[in-house]
């Protein structure tokens, strides 16, 4: 059998249309001290195995599981590893804190367990559907809905808002 060519885009094209997608995420799953380097891990990662994609589909979902990824490593490296470290306070503390509309939200985004805050993020930062967070955190669809369910659920106890 014969594999199809792949008509893939320069990989700068791709650099320039979701570099700002890949920041944002790192930076919001990983927090600001940790944020560039994950997403230039993340690129890395993707200029290596951009020559054997298979398909040119959901280039910027693959680009946004890779960080996703990258980020999980991060986390997994820290030592002592606990939802509330202050290196995953999501840049609400951080330089960038002006750039978070809401920063009671993001720190109680902060204070999710660690799947959770990641499938919200995932979904909300990086406008990613269930299908792309499952592909992120190995999981289901449907069980991408859950987390994301669960931590909504979460979140809206803790701030206070009610859900009609």
């Amino acid at each position: 059998m014969v594999s199809e060519q792949v008509t893939l885009p320069p990989f700068q094209a791709l650099i320039d249309a979701h570099w700002r997608d890949v920041v944002r995420l790192a930076r919001a799953l990983a927090g600001p001290i940790d944020g560039d380097d994950v997403a230039q891990r993340a690129w890395e990662k993707a200029f290596a195995a951009y020559p054997g994609l298979t398909s040119a589909r959901n280039l910027r979902s693959w680009l946004l599981t890779i960080t996703a990824r990258c980020a999980t490593d991060v986390h997994r490296a820290r030592k002592p590893q606990s939802p509330l470290d202050e290196d995953l306070t999501l840049a609400v503390d951080g330089p960038d804190a002006a750039d978070w509309p809401d920063p009671d939200l993001w720190k109680a985004v902060n204070e999710l367990p660690e799947r959770q805050r990641f499938a919200v993020t995932l979904k909300y930062v990086g406008d990613l559907d269930h299908h792309g967070v499952a592909a992120a955190l190995d999981t289901t669809p449907a069980a991408s809905r859950r987390l994301v369910s669960d931590a909504l659920a979460t979140l809206r106890t803790k701030l206070g808002v009610h859900h009609e």
